[in-house]
């Protein structure tokens, strides 16, 4: 596999630049309300021109949530790197759990904007972007790691990856609930998202009641 080379000076000078930015933006944020957060503040609290911070975000939506929209972006890159052996649903519980178990200010940041994210309805049709992009870009891993290998039919990839994420909302949702007012624990994800894919992976479909 060839490897990219390293971004250059300025490449590096920009991707610092817009990391300044999205976490000035969720840090006002979460201290004022999104809807009290301009883009005018965004650029004072990263000490930038207004002119600078469009070269970076079209919005102060896309600058607050540019944390998930990084871990969304590294879920799916990890799950790429997972072992050829590994299950679909396996591959995907290591990368989701590599990307939660994450620490420093990029991890804090993404929950964080998760948290923000349920109290925030602006927020909405940006991350429902986000999570669009991340489903496609899943889908296509999966066909990727099932290219020469099961048979499986044609919307495979995109079914798997649909019921995958939705799989992993609905985990995450619990978990933020149950952490709400305690510090989040990853053995309580780790436990509900086995349940989770556990049941993908036995299938959905029950008998109805008598």
């Amino acid at each position: 596999m060839t490897q990219s080379a390293p971004p250059g000076r300025r490449e590096r000078k920009k991707l610092a630049t817009r990391a300044a930015v999205s976490a000035a933006a969720l840090r006002l944020a979460v201290r004022h309300g999104v809807e009290h957060v301009t883009v005018e503040q965004i650029a004072a609290e990263s000490d930038i021109a207004l002119r600078t911070f469009f070269n970076h975000f079209p919005g102060k939506e896309d600058a607050i949530l540019a944390a998930s929209a990084a871990a969304a972006d590294a879920l799916v890159a990890g799950f790429r790197t997972r072992p050829p052996a590994e299950s679909v649903f396996g591959a995907l519980r290591e990368a989701v759990l590599a990307v939660m178990d994450g620490t420093g200010a990029a991890g804090r940041d993404h929950l964080a904007a998760l948290r923000l994210i349920r109290t925030a309805p602006s927020l909405v049709p940006h991350q429902l972007a986000v999570l669009a992009r991340q489903e496609t870009a899943l889908a296509s891993a999966i066909a990727d790691r099932l290219d020469g290998g099961a048979a499986v039919s044609p919307v495979y990839p995109a079914l798997c990856a649909a019921a995958a994420l939705s799989a992993l909302r609905v985990t995450l949702d619990r978990w933020l609930d149950a952490t709400a007012d305690a510090e989040p624990s990853t053995d309580v994800l780790r436990a509900d998202l086995d349940t989770a894919l556990a049941e993908l992976a036995a299938g959905l479909d029950r008998p109805g009641g008598a």
